[in-house]
């Protein structure tokens, strides 16, 4: 098992850079996401650390080595893909042994590995088959179980389960969990899903534009966001991202239409920002039914029922939000409501540079 340390790594293509000096250190046996849009550059980075791609800046640095210029076989890594990447002329049984057959073990070597990467993934049952007679969610378990057999340092994974349809997505997440615990090795593993990366990682790496935009726990890019391009791309409905300016002092925010929301003691923010233009940052589940007498009206546009709640649509400042409310069979759309912040839930952007400034939190 390895550390895997990237300093200042850049990737060019010609003249393009698509991989801007990123540094990253990832800890032996921790899980890691790269999390991004399509063209982030996260699958460009993890095939730079695989072999497959050259460095053209930097340094990438596996278990205390530095391996610029280790062929892919030689960096003691191994490699799920997103098409599985298995040879169809070969059962399961070869596809698990074949790296291993390549590498001039004998067959006595290779039958424990391959029945112990079976026995973890529960496709002994499956050895004697083809590709072609296997499920998607079945090939994706041979692919791993290639990888387990060579008992690599590192685990790469590239877009494993966008291939999959939605409840087997959900299945193999919860199987590369539990891989995760029984291995116990060091995994990089790429998603442009962020639910993926939330209920994978230990720590998540959110791209954007070849740069990194946060490294962080998933509790910690969710509740504390450190720009919008993260608070809009961590959490399903994404973040609500109002236009303000800070009024009363800066003990209150001032919303297109003339409402003002006081801002909690624990938000502290300077007087310095009292004429800039702000974003104020809400969460689905900050929004709460309110009695009347508090919070401010607001007029339903769309309903999306979800049986354990319902996501309520409607005008904040100029701007539609998202509410995540409780699931009444009274709500309708068109009718006007009376809704509350939870002021503890309020998050504050510099409209400009789009970092965080504040989190009450």
């Amino acid at each position: 098992m390895a550390e895997v340390i990237l300093r200042n790594v850049v990737k060019r293509f010609g003249v393009v850079e698509v991989v801007h000096g990123v540094d990253l250190e990832i800890a032996d046996r921790e899980f890691v996401v790269l999390v991004g849009p399509s063209g982030c550059g996260k699958s460009t980075l993890l095939r730079m650390i695989a072999g497959l791609e050259s460095v053209s800046g930097g340094e990438i640095v596996i278990g205390g080595n530095v391996v610029n210029e280790l062929a892919p076989k030689d960096r003691d890594i191994a490699m799920v893909f997103q098409d599985y990447a298995l040879y169809p002329h070969l059962d399961v049984s070869r596809n698990l042994a074949f790296a291993l057959e390549v590498r001039g073990m004998s067959k006595a070597e290779i039958r424990p590995r391959v029945e112990h990467a079976a026995k973890i993934l529960d496709i002994g049952h499956l050895l004697e088959r083809k590709p072609a007679q296997l499920s998607g969610g079945q090939r994706q378990r041979v692919a791993m179980g290639r990888a387990i057999v060579r008992d690599p340092e590192v685990f790469l994974f590239d877009e494993p389960l966008s291939n999959l349809d939605a409840k087997l997505r959900a299945d193999m997440r919860t199987e590369i969990k539990k891989l995760h615990q029984t291995v116990d090795t060091t995994v990089i593993y790429v998603t442009h899903d962020q639910v993926e990366a939330m209920t994978l990682a230990q720590r998540i790496v959110v791209m954007k534009g070849g740069h990194v935009e946060q490294i962080g726990t998933p509790d910690q890019v969710y509740n504390h966001p450190a720009t919008l391009f993260v608070a809009g791309f961590i959490g399903a409905p994404r973040m609500n991202q109002i236009s303000c300016r800070l009024a009363k002092g800066g003990r209150a925010v001032a919303i297109e239409g003339g409402l003002m929301l006081p801002l909690p003691d624990s938000l502290a923010v300077s007087a310095g920002l009292a004429d800039k233009p702000l974003v104020l940052g809400l969460r689905p589940e900050a929004f709460h039914l309110a009695s009347e007498g508090e919070g401010f009206d607001a007029t339903i546009s769309f309903l999306e029922p979800l049986g354990s709640d319902t996501l309520t649509f409607f005008q904040l400042g100029g701007a539609e939000v998202i509410a995540r409310l409780p699931p009444l069979a009274t709500l309708k759309e068109g009718q006007t409501i009376r809704v509350r912040v939870d002021r503890e839930k309020m998050h504050l952007f510099d409209a400009k540079t789009e970092r965080l400034i504040a989190s009450a939190d």
